[in-house]
């Protein structure tokens, strides 16, 4: 489909959406980023001259990732309970009316890139903040109602035999992400009572300001599950991007645990924390080497999904570090 055709398809739904035939579509520009969903930004004029800032989101969802309703609900729930997002204007999993499923939502101003937000002194007096407004937020997903969003709470499932059943399927061998597979299932934790779990949540999934936090984005990967998970998930080292700290490259596991517990409560545990923190590591790892896989298997030519499997060997080298800590600290 050409810009012009997804221009006035737009145009279409933004004038069904308004109720305004003389809706026009200006600024339609594609962003980077986004590997499962194409993100645009566009702005809707209507006649009387107001502009609404959009941004589309369209896609297939590919295998384990949450369709548009579910997406869409989601991110509305959350609003409602107090976590920064924005409103979603629209959405189907009907491809008649962009071409592929969709959310169309209102555009949040701020900056993705991690290394902006690590590093740039507009974003000094943000970064003390996040780990304890990350640790906020997650405290208020995982007290999402499951069962208005359609997650059925008592089927969450193992995910460390699914997760070994994964690397099972490849023909190449990686002995370091087996050894991690095998320490993570000795050394499993007492189970938290399964949530909401947002499934990626991460730098490069968050919009900052400089006053912090404005939106969470990403939610293709919510599932039923451990909320230990998402914390542990934003610890691991990949998603730290350079940063000289535990959580996100910016802040304390003690920040992140804080800010939980002033909303939810109760305080988690930090030993099942970094136990997520390993599985979330074995877990990229053995993503990457799906991504490769589509790339050398001829599914998606990408030098993106190559460059991606070449992180397994990362992934590898963190999963025997954790371990050596975990040992180091026994």
């Amino acid at each position: 489909m050409t810009d012009d055709s997804l221009g006035e398809r737009l145009r279409a739904l933004a004038a069904s959406i308004y109720a305004d035939d003389g809706v026009a579509i200006e600024g339609l520009t594609r962003l980077t980023g986004g590997a499962s969903r194409e993100t645009w930004a566009f702005d809707a004029r209507r006649s009387d001259g107001a502009v609404a800032e959009l941004i589309l989101r369209r896609g297939a969802p590919r295998e384990m990732r949450a369709d548009a309703a579910l997406e869409a609900g989601a991110i509305a729930m959350a609003r409602e309970a107090g976590v920064p997002e924005p409103r979603i204007v629209f959405h189907s999993d009907d491809p008649a009316h962009v071409g592929a499923p969709c959310i169309v939502m209102e555009r949040v101003v701020g900056e993705t890139l991690a290394r902006r937000i690590l590093r740039d002194e507009a974003y000094a007096a943000a970064r003390p903040r996040l780990a304890g407004q990350c640790g906020e937020i997650l405290a208020r997903i995982h007290a999402l109602d499951a069962r208005e969003l359609g997650l059925d709470l008592s089927a969450a499932e193992d995910q460390l035999e699914s997760l070994a059943a994964v690397l099972a399927g490849f023909e190449e061998k990686r002995p370091a992400l087996e050894v991690g597979l095998r320490w993570l299932d000795t050394h499993r934790p007492p189970s938290t009572p399964p949530t909401v779990v947002h499934g990626d949540f991460r730098l490069g999934n968050l919009i900052i300001g400089p006053d912090g936090i404005r939106a969470v984005l990403d939610w293709e990967l919510i599932h039923a599950g451990d909320p230990m998970e998402d914390l542990g998930y934003l610890s691991v080292r990949a998603w730290r991007f350079g940063g000289p700290h535990p959580v996100g490259g910016f802040g304390s596991y003690d920040e992140l645990l804080d800010g939980y517990e002033r909303v939810a409560g109760f305080r988690p545990d930090l030993e099942a924390v970094r136990w997520w923190e390993l599985y979330g590591t074995v877990w990229w790892g053995v993503m990457c080497m799906a991504q490769a896989s589509r790339h050398l298997g001829g599914v998606t030519r990408s030098v993106e999904l190559a460059a991606i499997g070449r992180r397994t060997a990362e992934q590898e080298y963190d999963t025997l570090r954790i371990i050596e800590e975990q040992l180091a600290a026994a």
